[in-house]
């Protein structure tokens, strides 16, 4: 297997996307943090040095950079809005805008919307699922999640009333040891968007780490507890 190319080869051998995600290493930010930027996984950040991607994402870079070197702006989110208005989708060969695979639907018109993410969208901060957070804090919705952890990983037996649902039917138990529980629902009123999409906020954007340290502070599971599937349902409260 041929070597992968190493992200500090000389700049000439690099993208434009690669060297623009190299001066903002420079500045202080990660590959991780690259990718919330553009709002991707961190994968694709990694593919503009190993396989020439990222030439869609030049402009958004670009101007993120500018903003970080002579704007003075450091905040993620910030960044990310920044960002977006200069990322540029991609077009099918008839010129129509290319689909983007992605799980989190759009939020209808009665307020029903889900999306789900699992393995490597969980470990770069499940990213997809912001959009539709904020947009229910937008439109004032309930929200309701689901969580699959390993069954060690909860602090309460399932169908414990200590721990939301409090009732077996919300529990998925699965071959793998692991289970699955589901928080809040159009029956118990759910939560307020809008606390859950601040609680993202003040993580940097990251869904999983804002839903974990709420499952840690709410003494429902342990703190080096790994989150392993997560899934984020919407609706229009009466």
């Amino acid at each position: 297997m041929p070597p992968r190319r190493n992200p500090t080869a000389r700049a000439g051998e690099l993208n434009e996307a690669a060297r623009l995600a190299d001066r903002l290493q420079a500045a202080g930010y990660t590959k991780r943090d690259i990718a919330r930027i553009i709002d991707r996984d961190p994968s694709l950040v990694s593919q503009f040095y190993t396989k020439n991607k990222g030439a869609a994402f030049v402009p958004a870079l670009r101007e993120a950079l500018t903003a970080v070197e002579t704007g003075g702006i450091t905040d993620l989110p910030e960044l990310t809005a920044i960002a977006a208005r200069h990322t540029t989708r991609r077009t099918t060969s008839s010129g129509a805008r290319a689909r983007v695979r992605s799980k989190a639907v759009l939020i209808t018109p009665t307020g029903t919307g889900s999306g789900r993410v699992a393995a490597q969208a969980i470990a770069s901060g499940s990213a997809r699922l912001r959009p539709l957070i904020a947009e229910a804090a937008r439109q004032g919705l309930r929200l309701a999640f689901t969580v699959r952890l390993a069954k060690t990983a909860y602090l309460h037996p399932s169908g414990s009333r200590t721990d939301s649902p409090g009732i077996r039917r919300d529990v998925i138990q699965r071959a793998d040891h692991t289970e699955e529980r589901s928080y809040g629902s159009a029956q118990t009123g759910g939560f307020d968007a809008a606390d859950i999409a601040r609680r993202v906020n003040a993580a940097a954007g990251d869904v999983t780490a804002a839903v974990h340290q709420w499952l840690v502070e709410t003494g429902r599971i342990h703190p080096d507890a790994r989150i392993l599937h997560l899934e984020i349902r919407t609706w229009r409260p009466h």
